[in-house]
């Protein structure tokens, strides 16, 4: 796979000069039964800018599942996705959206895409329906990957080498930290709900520490299970 360098759930493909991450849901702090705000606004876009610093990328892609409420635009979404756009615009930065399953209310924040193809001919989609392109790379979300390790368990990504029509594929977590995720660690490809993941065993768990500003790369679920 095509060099990515990863931090806080979104992944930098350099080739392409793009970041991505996906699954931002704004609008589920309010949509959450706490009585209290979680700090959505502040948490996803204090990250987004730290990320945009980082990297300096040309583009910023979306991968889908930007809102989280079907029906309705809760009170902070529309300034949280303005702010988003002012950060990456701050940084000489396209945004683009890419269209996920929970963003039927999308269209009235920004003009986004079924599914988005970067300068190194990887498709970005959201990955809760097949993609329309062809491609030597998909980069999705949409199943929320996590993984247990020593009884914690810690967002991860998951890296497919010709998992999928042939081509690699990079799911990534959920960029919000307010879902749970789904535990990879005893799920089949029967376990997501993407029809880019036919069986998880080929796929290679990537860990980020973010403390250490660490990654781990770890072999392939098929055999990484075995020492879980």
């Amino acid at each position: 796979m095509a060099a990515v360098e990863f931090a806080d759930r979104a992944a930098y493909l350099a080739d392409a000069d793009a970041l991505v991450l996906a699954d931002l849901h704004i609008g589920r702090d309010s949509a959450s039964n706490v009585s209290l705000p979680l700090g959505e606004r502040t948490d996803l876009t204090a990250r987004f800018d730290a990320l945009l610093d980082r990297f300096s990328p040309a583009e910023v892609v979306l991968a889908g599942d930007v809102l989280h409420a079907f029906d309705r635009l809760p009170n902070g979404v529309s300034e949280t996705f303005a702010d988003l756009e002012a950060l990456a615009a701050d940084a000489d930065a396209t945004l683009v959206a890419v269209r996920g399953n929970h963003d039927t209310r999308l269209d009235e924040l920004a003009s986004p895409n079924d599914e988005y193809r970067l300068a190194d001919d990887t498709l970005v989609c959201h990955g809760h329906e097949e993609p329309d392109g062809e491609a030597p790379r998909y980069v999705a979300g949409h199943d929320h990957p996590a993984i247990e390790i020593e009884g914690k368990r810690r967002p991860c990504y998951l890296s497919g080498s010709e998992t999928y029509r042939d081509s690699d594929v990079l799911v990534l977590p959920a960029f919000t930290r307010l879902a749970s995720g789904l535990v990879v660690n005893d799920v089949r490809g029967s376990g997501f709900q993407s029809p880019l993941v036919a069986g998880t065993d080929p796929l290679r768990p990537i860990v980020r520490d973010e403390d250490a500003d660490e990654t781990y790369r770890f072999p392939p679920l098929g055999e990484f299970r075995k020492l879980l």
